[in-house]
């Protein structure tokens, strides 16, 4: 068996906040326990995902298919990678408060 994720925690200390995080969180597991196909039901995020980065690396439609892929594959990785700096500024920040996530 898995260790569960931790509980969020709200900024403001709010336990309104808490309580909807966990709801959310009851939500979602029920959510995948009833999802026989994780991957086939949130493909379509992945696609749209993908077709937001192709956009962005052709937004005029000039590109041929594999310079075009090639151009949203290197800003879904920027993303990616922002994302987890982000991640990372968090967590040095939660531990530094004293508060390990």
């Amino acid at each position: 068996m898995t260790e569960s994720a931790p509980e969020p925690k709200a900024a403001s200390g709010d336990s309104r906040a808490r309580d909807r995080a966990v709801i959310a969180r009851i939500a979602a597991a029920e959510r995948w326990a009833r999802t026989p196909d994780r991957a086939a039901a949130t493909e379509p995020a992945r696609r749209g995902l993908r077709a937001r980065f192709e956009r962005e690396a052709d937004p005029d439609g000039i590109l041929d298919a594999a310079e075009r892929a090639r151009r949203a594959d290197a800003l879904m990785t920027a993303h990616m990678l922002r994302l987890a700096r982000a991640s990372a500024k968090t967590r040095r920040s939660a531990t530094e408060r004293g508060r390990p996530r």
